[in-house]
């Protein structure tokens, strides 16, 4: 049974849990519009003073409003579930009908409005959660420039760490990870292709869930490539990613791939909180491909986890690799070139015709013709993927597909798990998330300390296609253990 929760200062940011917040506004020590406006102050006092975060792009001005709207239903009615009056900050290529922009960070798309709600829009919606603003991201997901540094986009400009402006951001949900990370919301959603909800998420000291390809439909969010897009909860606890997570489940009609989740998801996913679920735990490494690499602060901090996690009872296997495509020099983002093209394109022609862009050739026109202010980092891989066809028959593509999902699954992640019989593979940060980003299978990173200079530092576990549940379980377990979550100390 949960311990009686009693708010304290600024408790209601950093220290509860969604679980807690309605307790005491089911109890009247909190009111949705109470908790709004105090996120709404973080905003104002560190967005674009203070701190300086630049972690939100626009602040939804109904939000105010639509607090005390579910006040004043819950005292009516009690609270439609654990998200009823809870803020969450949406990162800007998710459609929200209403008075804010859809933008993917573009200044092309500036002055879009989307017709509907995104379908995970929807269920937050009626899951009682207040939309507070929309969050800066790296532009176009991470995939405009070779050169554009993370956390950046010419609409919103370079979003900062919380930690320290000198340390990476992580991309492409970077506005995503700093606005829970600075209680600009309680909770965030972020997208991935390959390491987009994993990388902010460890580089900011927060949870990050990146789901099965298949679990959260894409309906409604700027897509890169339907291969491996997918949306995903980020949050201060696992507690708090694993609700978010259950509450934006389920089958589309309009996103086919989400018709593998049948019987294979679930609503809510807080009953595989367990704190005791690293005991007997069989967990893959692969040591000098992901740890022996990385800075000696970095490789320190992972080598004490590793420890932690034998401790705790975990039995680490040592494994050479995880999949082939880790050393294949044939290994080639082909199948992200030619979906981004066809995917953005078919997306932008159903957009309103006042739009001045239609076309991924219409984006790379319209960022030359204001190059001063949409062209800093340039837009390399914009051309590259507007020089393929964009079209699913040509071999390259093809090739490329296929060769991807039999490298990262059958003789990747799968193979391996099955071999060694291993419940998840670990690894620092969003370092090893290119194998199961081509996959299509999930991972969730929790924060695993910082380095003596104060950079935060993730541990990642993955897992096979919908084992949500076990990585969960193993996540939670690891953070009751640890409890590195930190709140950043931000400038006044």
């Amino acid at each position: 049974m949960r311990k009686s929760y009693k708010l304290r200062n600024d408790d209601w940011s950093e220290k509860a849990t969604v679980f807690d917040l309605q307790k005491v506004m089911n109890n009247g020590e909190l009111t949705s519009l109470q908790l709004v406006s105090r996120c709404l102050e973080n905003i104002a006092k560190h967005n674009h003073s203070g701190a300086n975060l630049n972690a939100v792009l626009e602040v939804n001005p109904e939000a105010l409003q639509i607090a005390e709207t579910l006040d004043a239903e819950r005292k009516i009615r009690g609270m439609r579930g654990p998200l009823h009056g809870i803020p969450v900050l949406l990162k800007d290529n998710i459609e929200t009908a209403d008075r804010m922009h859809t933008s993917a960070g573009s200044l092309a798309l500036s002055d879009h409005y989307a017709s509907e709600d995104a379908t995970i829009v929807q269920k937050l919606r009626q899951a009682g959660a207040v939309i507070i603003g929309k969050a800066n991201m790296t532009e176009w997901a991470n995939f405009m420039s070779m050169s554009m540094k993370n956390g950046y986009s010419s609409r919103g400009g370079q979003v900062l760490n919380p930690y320290g402006s000198e340390f990476d951001v992580g991309g492409s949900s970077s506005g995503s990870a700093v606005g829970v990370a600075a209680h600009f919301a309680t909770l965030s959603v972020g997208t991935e292709t390959s390491g987009s909800i994993l990388s902010p998420a460890s580089q900011n000291n927060v949870v990050g869930i990146k789901p099965t390809v298949g679990l959260i439909s894409r309906t409604g969010i700027i897509p890169l490539s339907h291969s491996q897009d997918t949306a995903g909860p980020m949050a201060k606890s696992v507690t708090d990613a694993a609700i978010l997570l259950g509450s934006m489940t389920g089958q589309d009609d309009q996103d086919m791939i989400t018709q593998t989740s049948i019987e294979r998801s679930f609503r809510d996913f807080t009953i595989y909180l367990n704190a005791h679920a690293l005991q007997g735990a069989r967990i893959g490494i692969c040591r000098s491909l992901y740890i022996d690499i990385l800075p000696e602060p970095q490789r320190i901090v992972m080598e004490n986890e590793i420890e932690r996690l034998k401790e705790a009872g975990a039995i680490i296997i040592e494994l050479e690799s995880v999949s082939p495509m880790e050393m294949d020099e044939q290994w080639d983002f082909n199948v992200l070139l030619y979906e981004f093209k066809s995917d953005l394109n078919a997306y932008l022609q159903k957009c309103h015709p006042s739009l001045p862009v239609h076309s991924l050739s219409d984006v790379i026109q319209f960022n030359e013709q204001n190059e001063d202010s949409a062209l800093k980092y340039g837009q390399d891989i914009l051309i590259q993927s507007n020089e393929t066809s964009g079209t699913m028959t040509e071999s390259a593509y093809l090739e490329s597909r296929l060769r991807d999902l039999q490298l990262s699954r059958t003789r990747g992640i799968d193979v391996v798990m099955e071999e060694h019989q291993l419940n998840a593979l670990l690894f620092p940060n969003s370092n090893g998330a290119g194998v199961p980003a081509k996959a299509g299978y999930p991972s969730i990173t929790v924060p695993g300390g910082f380095t003596s200079d104060g950079q935060p530092v993730g541990v990642t576990f993955t897992g096979k296609a919908y084992t949500e549940s076990t990585l969960i379980a193993l996540g939670y377990a690891y953070e009751q253990l640890t409890k590195h979550r930190k709140a950043p100390r931000l400038k006044a």
